[in-house]
């Protein structure tokens, strides 16, 4: 599904977040704070747009996704980012490699959830972070209610206009509906063996940013 959605798949995203999306990243890129010298891993990166910002502060980003289709993608258009393939679940890294470990919009999409933290878990050094952003459960009820008519009535047509798979976004609407809240995702963080789990919401709980350290 998403080797289909590859190459329209940042626009796709602009235009559905009404432009948030861009936002997002960059709050991403703050909360994760990569510093020159650190090792990051960036899961479910797709096409690597979300890996320019660790590169730019001086890290060494490794950009790692399950649809060759999104990599193959994102080597034409960042032909220096050591793209790698991967499955969150049976990560190809050696235990505690990385200094912080990042998925934005992809843990969601991951089968087995607990699995993937794990994962992550295990190969971030004693002290690192795991930085998470998924959509999630707006805090406010009226707003709670106009967010999922959105998702479920306006969120297809449109994607059908933008994108080269409209119904990777009839997919994407469910998706979002069945997840867990910010509490929820905490909890599951914590049972994973991360400490400290927290979570600041942005466009009013559409979306959470969750960090956590690993012992």
């Amino acid at each position: 599904m998403f080797d289909d959605v590859a190459a329209k798949y940042d626009l796709t995203n602009d235009v559905l977040s009404l432009g948030q999306a861009r936002l997002w990243r960059k709050a991403v890129a703050r909360a994760v704070d990569a510093r020159a010298g650190e090792r990051v891993l960036d899961l479910a990166a797709g096409t690597g747009t979300s890996s320019l910002p660790f590169r730019e502060a001086g890290a060494y980003v490794v950009p790692c996704d399950f649809s060759l289709g999104m990599l193959r993608e994102g080597k034409k258009r960042h032909p220096g980012l050591p793209l790698t393939a991967g499955d969150a679940t049976r990560l190809p890294f050696a235990d505690g490699v990385f200094d912080a470990v990042t998925i934005s919009f992809g843990l969601r999409n991951v089968q087995d959830t607990r699995g993937a933290l794990a994962e992550m878990l295990r190969v971030t050094r004693p002290g690192g972070r795991v930085v998470i952003c998924e959509f999630s459960h707006p805090t406010w009820q009226p707003f709670r209610t106009v967010y999922t008519e959105y998702l479920m009535r306006a969120l297809p047509p449109i994607a059908t206009s933008v994108s080269s798979n409209p119904d990777a976004y009839v997919y994407l609407a469910e998706s979002i509906r069945a997840w867990p809240d910010q509490p929820g995702l905490a909890a599951r963080l914590r049972s994973a063996g991360w400490e400290r789990p927290a979570w600041r919401n942005l466009t009013g709980g559409v979306v959470a940013l969750h960090r956590a350290y690993k012992p």
